[in-house]
């Protein structure tokens, strides 16, 4: 009886063995330290859900895993990490006239870093905040990612000012959001202007720049976004530029571990940047978008839908967070640390929105995703005409079927 026994029970702990490894590792890179109670429970649940079977082996591993990530957690938050010395480091950082890029130069001249930033203009406000602000250290350059030809200047200009040594860090901030609605209302000029700055631009400068960063084993630090990874409703050109910039570092980082260059993701959750709070800005991606569809577009979903949605992503921006500091210090962390990671969560929920996302049912993430961002009450015109026209319909067959029972 027992070798009966033996046989499935050693099966079913090697399989449970692998799947809390995977689910650990997972854990552990949700950055939920904060709330290791939630992280136990969230993680017994899904692992007892996913189980095919229940017994008492099972219930004192998961009790023991539970109290393992506890221990974990509590060690490596009470133990300050430790960090590089920025003192004779350079680090170039694209996107620096405003948001992160230009709170990050900041930051990183005021550690002691060589900083090089780039901007789209070099007589603008957040240029001359940087010259005025900034140590001597800092070189300002003006670089549209997307031209090719100023990224090799740069490349030259950053070249002549290291002399022999290389790029320490690569920190690709620069980035657009150019979407305010459904992907079929969206633009292709969106679509194309969101890859071209958000991925091709980014592509342009990091293969430009991986000569030096390769000489000096260096990093790459790349600020992503969520919408990359999961379907947020509305941000169709948005998500998918961050997508293909998402696989290409996780590719890249593979191929650069012989080299010492260690790559890295941040995923950020909402924050005030760019044109995020700016009214104007809305109010002209509004008119351009209503004045380009075609009329039977217009017709099917209605400008009281497209309106709505311009008003949603407003509140959004609104609603997003002013103070840009847990980013720009995970950049700093990905920068020093003795062993970075290969994907930072920066900001709150992050790490709990993953975590659904991979591990929970995908009605119940999707249902998650709906009500964390733009949630619409307003359906397409088209729908709400057809929803009222069954509606009307079922009322006049049920008062025929009622003059026939009299």
């Amino acid at each position: 009886m027992m070798d009966d026994y033996t046989l499935p029970l050693w099966i079913y702990l090697g399989v449970l063995i692998v799947f809390v490894g995977g689910a650990m590792k997972k854990i552990l890179a949700s950055h939920l330290s904060a709330a290791p109670p939630l992280v136990a429970w969230l993680g017994a649940t899904v692992l007892v859900e996913r189980l095919w079977a229940l017994c008492l082996p099972a219930v004192l591993m998961l009790a023991l895993l539970g109290l393992a990530c506890f221990l974990y957690f509590a060690v490596r938050t009470g133990t300050p990490p430790a960090t590089l010395s920025a003192h004779g480091k350079s680090v170039l950082i694209t996107g620096c006239d405003s948001g992160f890029g230009h709170a990050t130069a900041k930051h990183l001249d005021a550690l002691g870093f060589e900083v090089f930033a780039t901007v789209l203009d070099l007589s603008g406000h957040g240029a001359r905040e940087l010259q005025r602000i900034c140590s001597p250290r800092l070189t300002l350059l003006q670089v549209d990612i997307t031209q090719p030809q100023q990224v090799q200047q740069a490349l030259l200009d950053t070249k002549a000012k290291l002399g022999l040594k290389g790029l320490w860090g690569l920190v690709n901030n620069a980035g657009v959001c150019v979407n305010i609605g459904d992907a079929e209302l969206s633009l292709m000029s969106n679509f194309r202007g969101c890859m071209e700055v958000n991925f091709f631009g980014t592509l342009s400068v990091t293969k430009s720049f991986l000569p030096l960063l390769r000489q000096a084993k260096g990093r790459i630090v790349t600020i992503s976004s969520p919408a990359g990874d999961q379907p947020f409703p509305c941000l169709a050109a948005y998500g998918a530029s961050k997508a293909a910039l998402n696989l290409f570092f996780n590719t890249l980082r593979h191929e650069l571990e012989p080299w010492g260059v260690r790559v890295s993701t941040i995923l950020p959750s909402a924050y005030k940047t760019g044109q995020s709070s700016n009214h104007t800005y809305w109010e002209q991606q509004h008119k351009q978008l209503l004045q380009s569809l075609s009329p039977g577009l217009l017709e099917d979903y209605g400008e009281d839908y497209v309106t709505e949605t311009k008003e949603l992503f407003q509140i959004h921006a609104r609603q997003a967070n002013p103070d840009l500091s847990p980013v720009i210090n995970t950049i700093v962390q990905a920068l020093l640390s003795p062993q970075p990671q290969a994907r930072y969560f920066a900001g709150s929920g992050v790490g709990l929105m993953y975590f659904i996302h991979g591990y929970c049912p995908f009605s119940i993430s999707n249902r998650f995703l709906q009500k964390l961002f733009v949630k619409k009450k307003l359906m397409p015109r088209a729908l709400r005409k057809q929803s009222g026209f069954d509606l009307n319909l079922s009322l006049h067959n049920n008062n025929n079927n009622e003059e026939k029972l009299k």
